[in-house]
């Protein structure tokens, strides 16, 4: 009898969580036709400096080209580790790490 009872409440309990409400159903519906509708993106023209260097086709620069990825190097304000970076323990890089 005991099998009997946990079998039918362990049914009970799985469709009842497997169930929808007719809201529920409204939300998943409406949530598809909106993946189905494509955003547009706003074509923005390129500056100059862009068209210097290869773009992907929403705009933003392309990193593999060694044209658009950037090696400037800042030299900290303060004294450095042994590592090269910047030794936070002085008040010059400390300023320099806020701005």
């Amino acid at each position: 009898m005991k099998k009997i009872l946990i079998a039918v409440a362990l049914f009970v309990g799985i469709a009842v969580t497997n169930a929808q409400t007719p809201a529920q159903t409204k939300v998943a519906s409406a949530k598809t036709t909106t993946a189905a509708v494509k955003p547009t993106v706003a074509k923005t023209t390129a500056t100059t400096a862009s068209k210097a260097h290869p773009v992907k086709s929403d705009g933003t620069p392309d990193m593999r080209y060694k044209a658009n990825k950037t090696t400037e190097k800042t030299k900290p304000a303060g004294p450095l580790k042994k590592d090269g970076t910047a030794d936070m323990r002085y008040k010059a890089n400390k300023k320099a790490a806020k701005n």
